[in-house]
């Protein structure tokens, strides 16, 4: 069975995209293994279908490059340019993912998407926080991420007995700047260090209004730029992801 795909990207978060409207795509966990992996396959750091949706414009089905399911805030961003490009939507839609329905648009070249409604962050030390973007993210506030061994301090916090329960959590250090946040990001899922995480950087963003900056808030990823906007209150709200998303090339595959 031959495949076409397409490549698309956020900030260095890469992923396969593939048009599933016609429920064609056989999606088991060793055939997205084996397409995300960047040694015998087209290689990603994860795999989105795009459906069809009864009443809105579309369904994402998003899994991470170990065949897992997760909310991916990335991932989002590049399935509406995808979306774009099929001529299923035009400057915003609204979609169905893993854990509801989101809101999405295009504004002043960059893709804006929106995440419910969050909680403030849990505090656990005074340099640790944890915090549920629609995915779990442990968060370590690092006075030079440069030099952070991220894979190995971030695979021991991810494997953390603590969150054996929910199948283990992503893990972000971050370098507090005077108008900006660093950010570099373990991620569960793809099992090493991404070049960016959008539910990351929003996690990161909310914990940076938590501690007094304001909205929006810069987020340098190792790949490129993000913001976060939200309003703060006993809860964040209005909480909106955005950056640029690209596509990088297309092909075909046989599967």
């Amino acid at each position: 069975m031959k495949v076409d795909f397409h490549k698309y990207q956020g900030t260095g978060n890469d992923f396969i995209l593939i048009d599933d409207r016609e429920l064609m795509f056989p999606s088991t966990r060793d055939l997205i293994q084996r397409l995300c992996d960047r040694k015998f396959g087209i290689g990603s750091d994860g795999l989105i279908l795009i459906q069809k949706h009864p009443t809105l414009d579309y369904h994402m089905v998003y899994f991470n490059a170990d065949g897992s399911r997760s909310l991916c805030g990335n991932g989002s961003r590049c399935s509406f340019l995808f979306a774009q490009d099929l001529k299923i939507v035009s400057q915003e839609a609204r979609f169905e993912t893993t854990d509801g329905v989101h809101e999405i648009k295009q504004k002043d070249n960059f893709i804006h998407f929106k995440l419910f409604d969050i909680p403030e962050p849990d505090q656990l030390s005074d340099t640790e926080w944890y915090i549920n973007t629609g995915s779990p993210h442990y968060i370590v506030i690092s006075e030079n991420v440069k030099k952070e061994d991220v894979i190995r301090k971030g695979k021991n916090i991810r494997y953390s007995r603590n969150y054996a329960s929910q199948n283990g959590t992503n893990v972000n250090f971050a370098q507090l700047l005077h108008d900006s946040i660093k950010i570099r990001t373990y991620e569960r899922g793809v099992e090493n260090e991404t070049l960016s995480c959008g539910t990351g950087a929003t996690a990161v963003g909310l914990l940076a209004g938590r501690l007094g900056y304001k909205s929006p808030v810069k987020i340098e990823t190792e790949g490129g730029n993000l913001e976060v906007f939200f309003k703060s209150g006993d809860v964040f709200t209005d909480i909106w992801l955005a950056g640029p998303a690209t596509k990088v090339f297309e092909g075909t595959i046989q599967i």
